[in-house]
């Protein structure tokens, strides 16, 4: 069985900028990671305002699946992955056809938002709607802050989640880390977690990782030509 963890590279190729890559939004404008610290947002209105703008502008909303996305869907849908591990918060692989059951969000996700005060979901876009009237969304029950459902930095990751990544990793014969420089931990971790249980791994990625020197294969041709031929390799 396979276990698939990616990272934002996946997401590049259909067209949502990076963080911290060579043109990555920090790398230009490291002034505008403080707008997902937590407390910032918990502290800050005018840094509420401007990070619900970042959000509405966000690539998320009009991006669709690369062909690496929808290869991965494929891999699941033959029985041969069961676990799909990500970083990315974009939904573009439930959006390639890969069941929501399959996908574990490690970083949350853009398209719910929660009340911080009440617990009340509702759908980003729902939220999104309303911002030219109210640029710091309030719940509409509590007056609560209203958050996307996306972990902020200073917030732990769901227990939960973790868990089901711990046995994916501890599980699987081969974990593919698939655009990611493995460098946030603790998901990064996960990688040596299944290299220490047995499972051989395999990067795709554009740079080093600290994990190169314990993959049995390291391909650094790009994602989206990389990866649909090693799923065509491993179901045939």
């Amino acid at each position: 069985m396979i276990t698939v963890l990616t990272g934002a590279g996946v997401s590049t190729g259909a067209g949502i900028p990076d963080f911290r890559g060579p043109d990555g939004v920090w790398t230009r404008h490291p002034e505008r990671a403080r707008l997902l610290e937590i407390d910032v947002f918990v502290g800050d209105r005018d840094a509420r305002i401007e990070g619900w703008r970042d959000w509405a502008a966000h690539g998320a909303w009009s991006a669709r699946p690369s062909p690496a996305h929808r290869a991965l869907a494929r891999l699941v849908a033959a029985g041969a992955c069961d676990t799909i591990l990500t970083q990315n918060i974009d939904g573009l692989h439930q959006a390639a056809g890969t069941p929501d059951d399959a996908v574990v969000e490690m970083h949350g996700r853009l398209a719910t938002t929660t009340c911080l005060g009440c617990g009340l979901s509702l759908a980003t876009r729902e939220v999104l709607e309303v911002l030219p009237e109210t640029p710091d969304p309030r719940c509409p029950y509590c007056g609560g802050l209203l958050k996307p459902d996306v972990v902020y930095f200073g917030e732990a990751l769901r227990a939960r989640d973790l868990e089901r990544a711990d046995r994916a990793a501890r599980s699987c014969d081969t974990f593919v880390a698939v655009g990611t420089t493995l460098q946030v931990y603790p998901v990064a971790a996960l990688a040596g977690t299944a290299v220490a249980a047995g499972a051989s791994l395999v990067i795709v990625n554009a740079s080093p990782t600290g994990y190169d020197r314990d993959a049995s294969l390291v391909v650094r041709e790009p994602i989206e030509e990389a990866v649909p031929r090693l799923v065509d390799e491993w179901l045939a």
